[in-house]
C-alpha cells in the first residue's frame, strides 16, 4: 500500500517506499545534496521516494541539544526540495500550533512516537488535509494505534499511515517486534518500519542517546521480509558531525565506532539488496 500524497509515484514494480534524509535541517546546501543524491538512486531502483528532515527537533535529552536553524529557514528548505526534485517531503510537528504552518510547505506531517496519542496534535494535523503519519509509541501496542488512526479519520482526513519504530526493552534498548507490521496493516493504512530509530539505546548517561548502527541491514532486511509498505532512514554525509542522531544515522557497518564519516554511497547497495529481496517475496 502507497502513503496517499499527490507527490508520489506509485512503482512499477511493487516496491516498498522510502522516507529518507537528515534527522533535521543543518542548511540548504547540505539538504540538497542528500535529497539529489537519495533521488538519483530511488528513481534507478524504481522505489517511491519522500525526503524527510525535521525543521526543529524539539524532543531532545539535554537542554544544550542541538534542535535546528530556525523554523521558517528550514521549511522553506523543504519546500525548496519538493520544487526542486518534484517529490513530496516529510517533516514532524510537535503542538497543534504547528500543523497549519509546516502544512504551508510540506506534504506529508509526522507525528513523534511519544505524542501519538495527544487528541489535539492529532486532530490539528488532520484538518489540515494532509497525510498524517502516526510513529507508534515505544509504549504501545500494535493493536492500541488503531485508535491514533481514528482520531485522524474522525477528524475527516483518511490519508494515514503507522511506522514501527521499536518499542521500550527495559531502559536502554528498543526491540521490534515484526508481528506488528501485519497486525498493523489489517487497518487499511500503511505500514512504515523506521530502521534507524529502532536501533537507538536511550537513557545513556552521558545525556545523548546512543544506538547501533550496524545492524541497520539486518533491520531493514527483516522488514522487508515482514511485508513492511515503505522504510523509514535517517542518513548524513558525516554522521560524526551530525548535529542530531548521528549515532543512529547509516554509516559503514564494519566498524563499531558509531560516530565514524557517513559514506552515504553505501545506500545504494543496501537499496538494491532490499529491492532484491522484495522481488522475490513479489513472486510468491
Amino acid at each position: 500500500m502507497l502513503l496517499q500524497t499527490d507527490k508520489l509515484k506509485a512503482s512499477q514494480t511493487n516496491n516498498f517506499f522510502l522516507l529518507a534524509g537528515p534527522c533535521v535541517i543543518e542548511g540548504e546546501d547540505m539538504a540538497l545534496n542528500i535529497a539529489e543524491h537519495i533521488v538519483k538512486i530511488t528513481r534507478r531502483l524504481d522505489i517511491p521516494y519522500i525526503f524527510k528532515g525535521s525543521y526543529r527537533k524539539a524532543n531532545r535529552s539535554r537542554i544544550d541539544s542541538f534542535t535546528g536553524i530556525g523554523d521558517e529557514k528550514a521549511l522553506r528548505i523543504l519546500r525548496r526540495i519538493s520544487e526542486t526534485f518534484g517529490i513530496p517531503v516529510v517533516t514532524d510537528i510537535h503542538t497543534a500550533a504547528e500543523a497549519a504552518i509546516a502544512a504551508e510547505y510540506v506534504d506529508v506531517l509526522q507525528i513523534p512516537a511519544f505524542l501519538c496519542r495527544q487528541t489535539d496534535l492529532l486532530i490539528a494535523a488532520a484538518q489540515t488535509g494532509k497525510t498524517v503519519n502516526i510513529k507508534k509509541g515505544q509504549f504501545l501496542s500494535p493493536e492500541a494505534m488503531k485508535f491514533a488512526a481514528q482520531k485522524v479519520i474522525d477528524a475527516g482526513n483518511d490519508k494515514v499511515a503507522i511506522t514501527e519504530r521499536g518499542t521500550t526493552f527495559g531502559y536502554h534498548d528498543l526491540i521490534v517486534d515484526y508481528r506488528g507490521i501485519p497486525e498493523m496493516q489489517t487497518f487499511g493504512y500503511p505500514v512504515i518500519l523506521d530502521v534507524t530509530h529502532s536501533l537507538q539505546q536511550p537513557n545513556q548517561t552521558s545525556g545523548v542517546t546512543g544506538g547501533m548502527p550496524q545492524l541497520i541491514e539486518t533491520i531493514a532486511r527483516a522488514g522487508i521480509a515482514t511485508g513492511a509498505d515503505g522504510l523509514f532512514m535517517e542518513t548524513h554525509p558525516e554522521p560524526s558531525k551530525a548535529k542530531s542522531d548521528g549515532a543512529n544515522m547509516l554509516r559503514d557497518a564494519t566498524t563499531h565506532d558509531v560516530f565514524i564519516t557517513l559514506r552515504l554511497d553505501l545506500l545504494e547497495p543496501l537499496l538494491e539488496r532490499l529491492v532484491a529481496i522484495r522481488q522475490t517475496i513479489n513472486r510468491f
